[in-house]
């Protein structure tokens, strides 16, 4: 059975967000799920949230982690300093700008895309009116990592904001 990490963003996945959703589902069918809360949701450190996931990812070993918006930032801060442990897979879904203007988020920004991503099969998933990274910026992201993506229509950022509770289609994908 495959052990998933789930990391969300700034402010957190609280159900109905898909993040939250997707953790019960896979429990349901008794899958090994790790839920990720960092400490303080409202107000991240980049000290603070990297040793969290790290210590997350120790304890816990995952095959597969999901990241949503800054959580992306964050894998990809400790790709540069090369602390991660590689995984079979890893979904990068709605990473925000890596210019991000967002005061509270300053110390995460700018990011640098890293060379490697400590995984062997990685999916970016973004969409085309994303308000934290625009279309054309997705798309230099995804040709610069060099990695699969799926590029959603008129998803905004991917949250329960714009509609995203059930989530049945990254489901499947985390199941495949």
């Amino acid at each position: 059975m495959k052990k998933i990490l789930i990391v969300h963003g700034w402010g957190g996945s609280d159900y109905p967000h898909w993040q939250s959703w997707l953790a019960g589902e896979l429990a349901k069918d008794y899958g090994c799920v790790y839920f990720l809360k960092f400490s303080d949701v409202e107000n991240p450190t980049i000290k603070e949230w990297s040793q969290e996931l790290l210590d997350a990812i120790d304890d816990f070993n995952p095959d597969i982690v999901i990241c949503h918006s800054l959580a992306n930032t964050l894998w990809f801060h400790l790709a540069n300093q090369n602390k991660l442990k590689k995984v079979q897979k890893l979904f990068l879904v709605a990473p925000p700008s890596m210019h991000c203007p967002i005061e509270e988020l300053s110390e995460f920004f700018p990011c640098k895309i890293p060379s490697n991503l400590y995984a062997e099969d990685i999916l970016l998933i973004g969409s085309t009116n994303d308000p934290y990274m625009d279309e054309s910026e997705f798309i230099r992201v995804q040709a610069e990592l060099g990695v699969d993506m799926e590029l959603l229509k008129n998803a905004g950022h991917i949250n329960t904001d714009s509609g995203f509770g059930e989530w049945n289609w990254i489901l499947e994908q985390v199941r495949s």
